[in-house]
Order: structure tokens, then C-alpha cells, then sequence
């Protein structure tokens, strides 16, 4: 619990959620940026792309720390709003695939 707790502190505290907004559709694509690697995210649907997420939140577990840092972050709007067109949306999910 404790390293969840400083993971979630250190991802919101540097900026780590990200909000990919495309106009002028509305949108959105939610990404957390931690030391290591890079997850996408649906808050609305309480979905990660994490392994944790796999193994732990979907056997009905606690949720993983990426979705508990977007609430937070949110909160103290430390949220990273990035802005795109609508052109720009199939290159970005393209190259979100070809990273996972």
C-alpha cells in the first residue's frame, strides 16, 4: 500500500495524467506517464491498460493507483491538457497501439 501511495503522489505531483483533447470533436484520451512506461486510461469506465489492472481490479480488487491518480489529480487540477485536432486523432491512436 505504501508504494501505491508514493506512486500516486509522485505521478500527480510531476504532472503525470494527461489529457489528450481532440477538437472539435470533444475527444478524449486519458494517458498516466510514470517512471517507467505509459498507460492509457478510460476514467468513465473505471479502465486501465496496467497489468494490475488485469490481475487485481477485474478479480474485483482494489482499483490501480493509475485510476486512483486521475481523481486525484483532477482535485487538485494538476491535469495536463494537451489539445489536438480531429486530423490528428488516427495518428494518435496508432501510435498508442504500437506502444503497448
Amino acid at each position: 500500500m505504501k508504494k501505491d501511495s508514493d506512486n500516486l503522489n509522485t505521478i500527480v505531483s510531476a504532472k503525470g495524467i494527461k489529457l489528450h483533447y481532440f477538437e472539435p470533436s470533444e475527444r478524449k484520451i486519458w494517458t498516466v506517464v510514470g517512471k517507467e512506461n505509459e498507460h492509457w486510461l478510460d476514467p468513465e469506465l473505471g479502465f486501465c491498460s496496467c497489468e494490475d489492472y488485469f490481475f487485481n481490479t477485474l478479480n474485483g480488487g482494489d482499483e490501480c493507483y493509475h485510476l486512483k491518480s486521475i481523481r486525484i489529480a483532477k482535485e487538485q487540477n494538476k491535469v495536463e491538457i494537451i489539445r489536438f485536432s480531429d486530423e490528428e486523432f488516427a495518428n494518435f491512436v496508432s501510435a498508442l497501439i504500437s506502444d503497448l
